[in-house]
Parts: structure tokens; sequence; C-alpha cells
């Protein structure tokens, strides 16, 4: 299987051979369930659908409980596509933590923590006008110029300026794996990953 779906734990910091401390972030990777197989015939792309995570049956459409008991499995809160591997896959296949080695390195996909409205010193890192002069009281932390007058007359696309931060999908490649406890679906990631507590994440081989 190229990938698991997760919810992320929160973080914590191991010591390594070498005794330093190392942070890492804790992560529930599956168990996931094969509740879908698309293929080129049928729709036009082949991939197959993993679904994560224990939902009550009355917080579901009719149209997605039938959709699971395909599967015969129960119903689930996250669905996500991945590739389809190149070994044979079956409807209702429990994938588990075993695909992931220790030592291995994954990319991880997220959504991060939504900041709200946010001004370009904290979205852009703008420096902001430290040593205002000449009665200047109230540019500290504004953008300054955006823009020509009357040439080009416009502000051009891509301007950094304030506005909404955060709530977006990032993907962070190349995090090695620490630790993998099969025991309780968990393993352990070096650094940091995108996302709040308890969040859905994506881990790609």
């Amino acid at each position: 299987m190229p990938g698991l779906i997760g919810k992320k734990i929160g973080m914590t910091s191991v010591f390594n051979e070498d005794g330093k401390n190392i942070p890492c972030t804790i992560i529930q990777a599956g168990p996931c369930v094969v509740t879908q197989l698309k293929t080129d015939e049928i729709d036009g792309y082949s991939a197959v659908q993993l679904s994560f995570d224990e939902q009550k049956e009355k917080r579901m459409t009719q149209a997605l409980i039938g959709h699971f008991s395909k599967a015969k499995t129960t119903v689930k809160k996250k669905l996500v596509e991945f590739e389809m591997p190149e070994k044979e896959i079956n409807l209702g296949d429990t994938i588990t933590i075993d695909i992931i080695e220790e030592g291995s390195y994954v990319t991880i996909v997220g959504t991060s923590k939504g900041k709200g409205f946010q001004g370009v010193v904290k979205r852009h890192g703008f420096k902001g006008v430290n040593d205002a002069t000449h009665g200047q009281h109230n540019r500290q932390r504004h953008p300054g110029s955006i823009g020509a007058a009357s040439y080009p007359a416009r502000v051009f696309k891509g301007m950094r300026m304030g506005g909404q931060m955060g709530n977006a999908r990032v993907k962070v490649e190349n995090l090695q794996v620490l630790k993998v406890m099969p025991e309780k679906n968990i393993v352990l990631v070096k650094g940091a990953v995108p996302g709040a507590n308890n969040s859905y994440v994506i881990i790609e081989k």
C-alpha cells in the first residue's frame, strides 16, 4: 500500500543513541479498511479508497451506509483515495501499520491550524518600521507601497498582503519514522506535522 490515514495525537521527544533529544510527533496510523476499488473501465482512473475512524451510523446518510455495507465494514469518518498498489488488494481488506518500517521516510499531508486574518508582519515576516522618526506614529506594522501609480495602474497578482492565514492543505516531505508500535497502531515521526491534535493526516510512503 502506498499510504495510510492517521490521526495526530500530539508531540513528545525521544533520546537517540548519542543522547540527543529529538522532537517528534505521535500519530495513530490505521487500521484502515478498503471501501472501494476504482478502475479505468468504470471510473476512468484506478485508485483504492481507504476509510478510517469509527462513526455513529445515525450521523451518516443512507447512501454512505450502503457504501460501507458493500465492503462489509462499519461506517467511518474519513475517506481518502490512494494510488492502486502493485500487489492484489480486495474490497474489505484491512490495512495496518505493518506497511510502515522503522527508520524509513514518509510524507505527511494535513490541514494547518487556522490563524484567521493576519497582517503582513505575522503572515509574511515583514520587518515593519522600528526606527520611526519625523512624527511617524501609526505605520509600524503596515506593508508600505504595494505598487506604482499611473503605470501600471494596478496591483500585481501575488502581492504579499494581509489576509487569511492557515487552515490550508500542507505537505511535509521526508520525515523519518523513529519508532513503530504495532500493538497500539502508533508511529513516532521526527519533527512536526501540520494540524491540531486529533486532526486527520495522510501518511504517504
